[in-house]
């Protein structure tokens, strides 16, 4: 791995330090996307940690909100469910709250005991003996793809490697049409996108013609599925599960929305994120290359190194003082992830990537508890299955120029990440 390009984001970061230690703690917004797409957030997370860990936002595009950035706090905020909910008709698990009449359940964005019912129905899915099963898969389509890829020209990783294997992979997960593969994506970008101008879509009535569109299509599926026998997607596990097969319409799109998201965002942009991390540490990737056993700590650093999900929120449903500070019945309570990840308390020298650290598992990016990522293992995997099979080809993958990153102060991912593989 190569990386060329340096000194533009350093002048960034130097710039934004500069802003952050300058700026009055009281006037901190750190859940700003423009913080996100420029990767410039770095500093005012390092800041809060040291010295406002616990930190109240009066104002900001997504309304007041507090903002909980060490590692064993968030861990406290996670497994405190009597106090702090994800319930989706309080607002859900993102800082941007959904209109009331757009709010959709998801087992993620429930409850206990209704969470675990749900939850329960999906996860045959990722055992290990289906995790077998689906690694042949992995591997087969993999190499298809790398075996594909141009040489000796500039193309997009994000494009031709990312999205179309992590889109591969959820169409396999949902038995869904293979020609139609790319709805998904398409649904899973718009279901998290900020509306706006020049955006992915303009306005929220775009995006909800869009996700009614997406109902609409896995209805016609799901009624194929429950009149069939039982199979092995996640949709026949759902279509045929007491749990499941009689949510009403908005659940349903809720957690056909939480599973495409899920399989593909976090994926996708760690796989993105693995390349850019290696071209910055070119040493790292030789190491890897001398000793490709290191992929099974590779794969955990550069999951906690890259953060996919920036944040997840959470509700109050009474006052409560934590470390101090009074938090308020039906506040806003966002755990940054991606603040915890670099926390020098939990995770020794977290701002280095280091493929071969000793606890690599130490990190929070598929969250703690009882909503921890259900889809954790099969993330894993498939990043093994690429990074073996990549080792196998490629001796370099240049990054040409610095990733377009993603508006977003919760999908914290790469629009294009150009690349060059030498001929």
């Amino acid at each position: 791995m190569h990386g060329t390009v340096d000194l533009a984001d350093n002048t960034n970061l130097d710039a934004a330090r500069e802003r952050a230690n300058s700026l009055a703690l009281s006037d901190y917004d750190p859940g700003n996307p423009e913080l996100f797409k420029t990767d410039t957030f770095w500093p005012y997370f390092d800041r809060l940690r040291r010295e406002d860990p616990v930190h109240y936002c009066k104002d900001s595009m997504f309304g007041p909100y507090w903002s909980i950035t060490r590692y064993n706090d968030i861990m406290d905020i996670e497994t405190n469910h009597s106090v702090f909910s994800s319930a989706a008709s309080l607002g859900g698990i993102t800082i941007r709250d959904v209109p009331p009449d757009l709010r959709r359940e998801s087992f993620i964005a429930m409850d206990q005991p209704r969470h675990s019912a749900q939850r329960k129905t999906v996860a045959p899915m990722f055992t290990p003996t289906h995790l077998d099963d689906l690694a042949t898969n992995i591997r087969k389509r993999s190499t298809e793809c790398l075996d594909n890829l141009p040489r000796g020209e500039v193309f997009d990783w994000v494009d031709k490697v990312s999205i179309e294997l992590t889109t591969q992979m959820l169409a396999v997960l949902f038995d869904f049409p293979w020609e139609d593969r790319r709805k998904l994506t398409r649904w899973s970008d718009v279901a998290t996108t900020l509306p706006g101008a020049g955006g992915l879509v303009a306005t929220e009535d775009e995006r909800q013609a869009e996700l009614m569109e997406c109902a609409g299509y896995f209805a016609r599926l799901w009624k194929e599925r429950s009149s069939q026998p039982p199979k092995s997607d996640l949709l026949s596990m759902m279509a045929h599960s007491d749990a499941t097969r009689n949510m009403d319409p908005k659940n349903f799109l809720g957690n056909l929305i939480l599973l495409i998201v899920g399989g593909n965002d976090t994926t996708r942009n760690t796989l993105s994120g693995s390349i850019y991390a290696l071209s910055k540490h070119p040493e790292q990737y030789r190491k890897l290359k001398e000793n490709p056993a290191l992929i099974d700590s590779f794969v955990p650093e550069v999951i906690r190194w890259q953060t996919p999900l920036a944040h997840m929120r959470r509700t109050a449903l009474a006052d409560y003082e934590f470390r101090g500070r009074q938090i308020k019945k039906g506040d806003k309570v966002v755990m940054w992830y991606v603040s915890g990840n670099r926390d020098e308390e939990a995770i020794e020298k977290p701002y280095e990537f280091l493929i071969d650290r000793a606890r690599p598992r130490t990190h929070i990016s598929f969250g703690f508890g009882i909503h921890r990522c259900v889809g954790l293992r099969l993330a894993e995997l498939q990043l093994k299955i690429i990074w073996e099979e990549i080792l196998k080809r490629f001796d370099t993958i240049e990054v040409v120029d610095e990733p377009q990153r993603v508006y977003s102060s919760f999908i914290k991912g790469y629009e294009t990440l150009p690349v060059r593989i030498a001929a």
